[in-house]
């Protein structure tokens, strides 16, 4: 019976990081410094990586824009709030500028997405109680939601200092 060769079979010659990094963006979007870290963590040395991810850029198969569109659409339909996306987006390498300019072509009234997700999770019904009304309105900071956007959807005590998130 023959064996398979594995992806350390000294047989098998070792694919190129262009063809690893399409293989990557094949299954999903990937920002620009997400694939870098990812080829570089599969052993891909330095000029190998930014030669195959300037050739991908070149052939419109990776986007950076392109990701951060996708990546936001999907986060927000997800209903998470604009500082968790914010956080994200630049957590994969975005511009502060870029960010911005996303973030308001995107349209989205974060008021009815945070009431949304508090109907989601808790049902239609209000609550007098301050303690459940806290307790809702750390689940909204925690999902990314300005303790503004918060303060208004849950009547709730919330502090300021939630909403400085770089």
């Amino acid at each position: 019976m023959k064996r398979r060769p594995g992806p350390d079979d000294p047989a098998k010659p070792k694919r190129s990081a262009y063809d690893k990094a399409l293989g990557l963006l094949a299954r999903r979007e990937h920002s620009r410094k997400e694939l870098k870290t990812k080829l570089r963590q599969g052993g891909y040395e330095g000029e190998e990586t930014v030669d195959a991810l300037d050739r991908l850029g070149a052939q419109h198969y990776q986007d950076d824009d392109r990701f951060a569109e996708v990546l936001l659409r999907s986060r927000i339909g997800q209903g998470y709030g604009p500082m968790r996306l914010r956080v994200e987006l630049k957590s994969h390498g975005l511009a502060d500028a870029r960010i911005r300019e996303l973030m308001d072509e995107a349209e989205v009234d974060w008021d009815a997405s945070a009431a949304a997700q508090l109907r989601r999770r808790y049902g239609g019904a209000g609550t007098s109680d301050p303690a459940e009304r806290n307790r809702r309105a750390q689940f909204l900071l925690r999902r990314g939601f300005a303790a503004a956007t918060v303060r208004r959807v849950t009547h709730a005590d919330v502090d300021e200092a939630a909403d400085d998130i770089s």
